[in-house]
């Protein structure tokens, strides 16, 4: 294969020449709007958010940066960056929702920083300020970042490795920095999740010097001293986790990596999305801008299959070419593995980017192009056909009251079993429409209203009026996404319910979770005291539990019936489905002395 010629090409178009920097702060603004309201109204929410925060908040309080533990019970399956992060954030905050969620929300800034810098370089100023704001208002990255999970960061680090990798290729001799600031970025990937940093960052750029030829330049690469600075940053904390922690290789690297891509891991706690559904739902997490996607589709070939007699591919060539190996190796790797719906986030970036570039491209080249004027058509009717739902919801409820505990209206459909973390949203109600009209109404306002101000103005010419139009409505959506959130928090949280428990319960009282700890893991963070588990030795405490220095809080049925008539008081958190187990395993005297959404709080004494 002909080594390309890494000679810039000619830069590409610039789009209404150069965006002044008050777009640059405008998008600035909107993810103020979008992002920081949720670092403070949201409580924690249960399973995976509060379960992660406690890590994080069990982390700061001991002191152990090498071992996480959750409810005193060591917690062996993810890697630390993420939990560093927050626990050096509840140090500097305080223990609280909002240093909780100030990392997640600074990633997606830095995320937003850096599509702009790449796709500003590759494809001009103004496809810069549409990858911020692409990034901003985009539904994949909003959704999966209110919840304390890994991928937002992750996804910042396997982007900035790639970037700074791209353009240490076209700095040549000047871009050592660059070479070591990639390598040092995959491995805090990671440390971020484990060796599918590494592994989407590895087969990416392998695949892109073998389309290109350019793996003839691997003398440049830096290949010894950068694996030797990877393995500087990512070795240490599992060297020293094996070392404090008996079958710590096994359980994180064959069970929670090999295993859980096979769908053998134990214990079996995941779904896998049908293929159908897989695919599609990327089209939901890109939205609105994935109505864009036959802008990117259309040169696909040209930008997958770059010609060695090219005289030279440029760095918006090479941006386009890396972006689609890169996007296609994270999608393609969950399609076979087990997988949640957030699963394919690092994905997201590339394809905005190269959205971005599309979208400028085509708004410069043709102001009143088909495409454009296709892509916003679908997204007005989309929109009318979304807020018509809505305003049917609200029309079907106006005589309903408002409901403050929102779980009281909801459906238990128990969709996926509840282990896909979108399986909630079909619980929602007719009834519960009364209890979400301000964010009903904000959000049929967006859609209906914005999609069409759009249309308009992109059937005018008005192209960048257009785009920032949808970016504008969008994060109007968005916000009415966050009021809901909150409405829905006494469902999704048990905060009320730890109140409750922390106003009665003294030094020596217990407090229990019927079942497995996340169906109430908001309660360890709310309370900072130990929890007992009935009937809870699995998921993700099944391994910890194993260790002898684990504190003796898990009981069965014949323990909490022993245990119920004693002295010391109890308080005993029980879920929605095991309320039949409840009444048929708790002796008499029993009273509930709190309940909401469901779940119920029984006590042996009133």
């Amino acid at each position: 294969m002909q080594l390309v010629d890494i000679t810039p090409g000619p830069p590409s178009p610039r789009v209404f020449g150069k965006p002044s920097p008050v777009m640059w702060l405008a998008v600035v603004i909107l993810w103020l709007l979008v992002y920081v309201p949720g670092l403070l109204r949201l409580p924690l929410l249960d399973d995976a958010d509060a379960t992660h925060a406690e890590a994080a908040r069990e982390m700061a309080a001991t002191g152990d940066y090498v071992t996480l533990h959750v409810n005193g019970i060591r917690y062996l399956e993810k890697a630390p960056l993420p939990y560093w992060l927050a626990g050096l954030s509840h140090r500097a905050f305080g223990v609280s929702e909002f240093a909780t969620r100030l990392p997640t929300a600074l990633a997606v800034l830095l995320s937003l920083i850096l599509a702009s810098t790449w796709a500003n370089r590759a494809f001009g100023r103004a496809a810069g300020v549409y990858a911020g704001l692409l990034v901003t208002t985009c539904v994949g990255f909003y959704l999966f970042t209110r919840i304390f999970i890994p991928e937002a960061l992750l996804s910042l680090l396997i982007a900035a490795s790639l970037y700074f990798f791209l353009t240490a290729l076209e700095a040549g001799r000047e871009g050592t920095w660059r070479w070591y600031a990639s390598y040092a970025s995959a491995a805090l990937a990671v440390l971020a999740k484990g060796l599918i940093g590494v592994v989407f960052v590895g087969l990416s750029v392998v695949g892109y010097l073998l389309l290109t030829g350019e793996w003839r330049r691997w003398k440049e690469f830096r290949l010894a001293s950068g694996l030797g600075l990877f393995l500087v940053i990512a070795a240490p904390w599992h060297i020293l986790a094996g070392i404090q922690n008996r079958g710590f290789f096994w359980f994180y690297f064959v069970n929670e990596h090999f295993l859980r891509f096979l769908g053998k891991r134990y214990p079996m706690d995941y779904n896998k999305l049908p293929a159908p559904i897989y695919w599609t739902s990327q089209l939901v997490w890109l939205f609105p801008w994935s109505l864009y996607l036959p802008l990117v589709l259309r040169n696909a070939r040209r930008d997958l299959w770059p010609s060695p007699g090219r005289p030279s591919l440029g760095f918006a060539g090479r941006t386009r070419l890396l972006c689609w190996i890169w996007a296609g190796v994270v999608l393609v790797f969950f399609a076979f593995s087990t997988n949640q719906e957030y699963y394919t986030f690092p994905a997201y970036l590339p394809m905005l980017i190269l959205l971005a570039g599309a979208l400028s491209a085509e708004e410069a080249e043709r102001p009143r192009s088909r495409w454009l004027l296709v892509s916003n058509s679908i997204y007005a009717a989309i929109g009318l056909l979304a807020g018509g739902v809505l305003i049917a919801g609200l029309w079907a409820s106006r005589h309903r009251p408002f409901v403050i505990d929102i779980g009281t209206v909801l459906a238990e459909r128990n969709v996926g079993n509840y282990t896909l973390s979108m399986s909630h949203f079909f619980d929602i109600t007719t009834d519960s429409f009364a209890a979400l009209r301000l964010p009903a109404i904000l959000a049929s306002l967006a859609l209906i209203a914005g999609s069409l101000i759009a249309l308009w103005l992109r059937a005018r010419g008005n192209n960048f009026a257009s785009t920032w139009a949808m970016a504008s409505a969008t994060a109007l959506f968005l916000v009415s996404a966050q009021l809901a959130l909150v409405r829905f928090g006494p469902y999704l949280s048990s905060q009320q319910l730890a109140q409750v428990i922390a106003r009665q319960a003294g030094p020596t009282d217990k407090v229990m979770i019927g079942g497995d700890q996340a169906y109430g893991s908001s309660l360890l963070f709310y309370l900072r005291r130990p929890i007992y588990l009935v009937n809870g030795r699995t998921t993700s405490m099944w391994f910890g539990s194993q260790f002898p220095d684990a504190p003796a809080i898990f009981l069965d049925d014949a323990d909490l019936k022993r245990l119920w008539p004693a002295h010391d008081r109890l308080f005993l958190f029980v879920p929605p489905d095991q309320k039949a187990w409840a009444e048929a395993v708790i002796p008499q005297p029993r009273c509930i002395i709190a309940q909401s959404s469901g779940k119920v709080i029984y006590s042996n004494r009133p």
